[in-house]
Order: structure tokens, then C-alpha cells, then sequence
């Protein structure tokens, strides 16, 4: 996956053009009487860029985007989506689109007749309906009514519904949670077309893998705190702390060598002699991270 390295984020320093940003929040602070929810979130995203924020539950994913799309308001700080204060969006409202994890479909309609309502909301033409079920892999269940859909086929069309009107923020609250492998994997191909067309992504979810695989950029949020933030490839090489390779043979052997120049040869000679079966290097997962910032599991 292409990497868009000049990304900032207040936590690191980096700076770019404010324009550029479709999402910018500093200082987030959320309360809920005593209880400190958020405790300072800086964040900024760029169109085309899928922004991961990655936390188990009850670490303020949800908290913190419901105050980005607008629907509650935060107790500090300042949140500004396409230029504008998040609270005061009026039309521009209808520039987003979002997946939360409430589907708010209806049950007793046809995909097709929940798509057709929130078309006329957003004045979009009949036959995008039809583009947009054919996306989602829901073209032969336009009649169905979503009472009789699957669990995955109800996150198709939320999906669905959620892009009709070609947005260009996309906020997705654990879009894939609860889903088998292939549904999931047509989740992320319906994501990463979005991604193509220059839609900014703004993912919430605590699957580590999905994470990795789908996210520019992902932020590690621990009770109200990001903790880490960046790329997710170069986070985990960051924790590398054994820096090794570790070598399979083919007759059963395990081998443990320092991940540097010392080790090439040794390497070389093995691979020359077809020796090896397996070879990987030691970098940690994003769970791996997670637990040796927080002492937490992400799931």
C-alpha cells in the first residue's frame, strides 16, 4: 500500500498546509461528569488517506467520532471537517458519510427503498442506487427486505448507503466487527475504492490486522490518549527490539541470527543450499505494541 509519508500529526511536530487537511482536531478533551473520556486528541487527514484509530473497547473510539461528524459536542478543544467548525456544518453535512455501529436501517423496506430515502435526502439520482447495490455485491437482493439480509449483507448496504452520495469524508465505527473473513475482505475492497476516488477514510476498529492492512496512517488510542502514532509498518518496526531473523530448515533446525550485516553470509549460504523452509524477521505486531505501551490487549 502506497504511504502518504507527509502526514502530520500534532503529536509528532510535523507540519503541512492547513488547507490540506479535510479533518483537523486539537486538544479534544470529552467529559462525561467526572469521568475524563478523551484527554487531548490532535489529529489531521488528508483526502485519500485512511486515518486508523486503533483501541479496545471503552478507549474513546466511538466517543471521538461522534464529535467529528458533529453529533456531540466535545468539552474542549476545536474540530474543523472541510474547513469548517464540526458543530456548525449545516449543508456541508451532507459532504460525509458514515458507517456507525448502530445501522439505523429499516427493516421492513427493501435495500433498494432504504437506499432510495436517504437519495432523496441527499439529492442524488435513482440510478446511482443501482451503482451502489451493484458495489456492495447487493444487486440480486435489491427486492429483499433487510429483515431477511445477513448479518455481513446488512453491513454491505449500510456501506452502501454511507457512500451513495459519493462523499468525501467517509467515517467507518468498527465496519467489519462480527463479520466472516470474505465479508470482510468485500468491506475492505468497498474501503479502498473509496481511498481511489480521493475520499479521506476515517476508520475506528480494534482488529490489529485490519489496521495494518488498510490504514496509511494509525493512531493507538488508550484510555482517552493517543499513545502512538504513524505509519503502521514503520510503528512496529520501531518496537523491534530483538532486531532478529529467525530461520526454519527443512530438517527441523531453528536458528536465531542478529538482523545486521554479520548475518549474511550465513543466510546467503543456507538459501544457496536450499536448506531453508521458513524466514521471518522479529518486528511486533500493532497488538504486540499496543500491550508493551499500555500492558493492554487490543481486543
Amino acid at each position: 500500500m502506497e504511504m502518504n509519508k507527509t502526514q502530520g500529526n500534532g503529536q509528532n511536530g510535523s507540519k503541512c498546509r492547513e488547507e490540506n487537511y479535510v479533518i483537523k482536531a486539537s486538544g479534544i478533551v470529552q467529559r462525561f461528569g467526572e469521568r475524563e473520556v478523551l484527554k487531548g486528541i490532535d489529529l489531521a487527514i488528508r483526502p485519500g488517506e485512511i486515518y486508523g484509530l486503533l483501541g479496545p473497547s471503552g478507549a474513546g473510539k466511538t466517543t471521538l467520532i461522534r464529535i467529528l461528524t458533529g453529533q456531540l459536542k466535545q468539552t474542549a478543544g476545536e474540530v474543523m471537517l472541510l474547513g469548517k467548525d464540526a458543530g456548525k456544518m449545516g449543508k456541508t453535512v451532507q459532504r460525509l458519510g458514515m458507517m456507525m455501529d448502530d445501522s439505523g436501517l429499516y427493516e421492513r423496506l427493501s435495500c433498494y427503498d432504504n437506499l432510495k430515502l436517504f437519495a432523496r435526502i441527499y439529492g442524488v439520482m435513482d440510478n446511482k442506487i443501482d451503482e451502489a447495490l451493484e458495489r456492495a455485491g447487493l444487486r440480486e437482493c435489491k427486492k429483499r427486505p433487510v429483515a431477511k439480509l445477513s448479518k455481513g449483507m446488512k453491513g454491505r448496504l449500510s456501506l452502501a448507503r454511507a457512500i451513495l452520495h459519493e462523499p468525501e469524508i467517509l467515517f467507518l465505527d468498527e465496519p467489519s466487527c462480527g463479520l466472516d473473513p470474505a465479508t470482510a475482505a468485500q468491506i475492505h475492497e468497498l474501503i479502498q475504492k473509496e481511498r481511489q476516488r480521493g475520499a479521506a477514510v476515517f476508520l475506528t476498529t480494534h482488529n490489529m490486522e485490519e489496521a495494518y492492512k488498510m490504514c496509511d496512517h494509525v493512531a493507538l488510542l488508550n484510555e482517552g490518549k493517543i499513545v502512538e502514532y504513524g505509519e503502521p509498518k514503520e510503528i512496529c518496526c520501531k518496537y523491534n527490539h530483538q532486531n532478529q531473523l529467525h530461520l526454519r530448515l527443512y530438517d527441523g533446525t531453528c536458528l536465531c541470527l542478529a538482523n545486521d550485516k554479520g548475518a549474511a553470509d550465513t543466510v546467503r549460504d543456507y538459501l544457496a543450499s536450499e536448506m531453508v523452509e521458513t524466514i521471518h524477521s522479529t518486528e511486533p505486531s500493532l497488538e504486540t505494541v499496543f500491550m508493551e505501551l499500555t500492558g493492554r490487549r487490543l481486543e
